[in-house]
């Protein structure tokens, strides 16, 4: 078995037992494999290991994996911040887009979608742990932002994305997901199915809050080089 499929195995073998751990469904918290600076052989090695979602941070590099790697079956999903400038090629590229923060950006990403791709899977993110360092709107901002992202014509608003800041301690990792997924259960809309929470640092945390999609870089594809 190749060093990535052990890591997939792993990591799959972790997901569930939180699974477990939380009472939730087997197979309810998908994984999204994120492989920004990582190159397309080893997407490809993921993808002949069953994984069909993978998420990028850097919009030049995704498309020239994109490019390398147009023969497979693979489910795109943009996590990154987003330029105004940069929303067309996403638009045109990727099925879902976790990191939108702002109107003008939901408008023009809902303008340049093509006609024939079916609407785009949109998640607003939120910054839940307010630090000025980091993107996404305030929670408090979030009710108005999801009623004017959810009549733009072709997006499929699914979700909330967010990235708390970094916690050692079990409970910490918990109260700021509590926190944002009370705030959207609150809003009674059900058409809002997708929880983006959760990283290799706090799986068990995430899960146990309402995830319902941990995106999970190192731990799949091992150490990034420094920038």
């Amino acid at each position: 078995m190749s060093s990535i499929a052990q890591r997939f195995a792993t990591v799959r073998k972790q997901l569930r037992q939180a699974e477990i751990n939380s009472q939730r469904s087997p197979g309810s918290v998908q994984l999204l494999a994120v492989s920004k600076t990582k190159p397309a052989a080893d997407i490809a090695a993921a993808y002949r290991f069953g994984q069909r979602h993978f998420g990028e941070n850097y919009l030049q590099e995704a498309l020239k994996k994109q490019q390398e790697l147009a023969a497979f079956n693979i489910s795109w999903h943009f996590i990154g911040p987003i330029q105004s400038n940069k929303t067309k090629p996403i638009a045109q590229h990727f099925a879902w887009v976790h990191s939108v923060d702002r109107l003008k950006i939901a408008e023009r990403l809902s303008e340049q979608r093509p006609d024939f791709l079916p609407p785009l899977n949109i998640c607003l993110q939120v910054n839940i742990s307010d630090e000025a360092s980091k993107s996404g709107i305030e929670l408090a901002d979030l009710p108005v932002l999801i009623e004017q992202v959810g009549k733009l014509p072709n997006l499929r608003l699914r979700g909330v994305m967010a990235i708390p800041e970094p916690q050692q301690d079990y409970l910490a990792q918990c109260l700021p997901y509590r926190r944002l997924y009370q705030a959207v259960r609150q809003l009674d809309r059900h058409d809002l199915d997708t929880f983006s929470f959760g990283m290799s640092g706090d799986l068990q945390a995430a899960v146990a809050e309402g995830s319902t999609l941990v995106r999970i870089g190192t731990a799949l594809f091992g150490e990034r080089p420094s920038q």
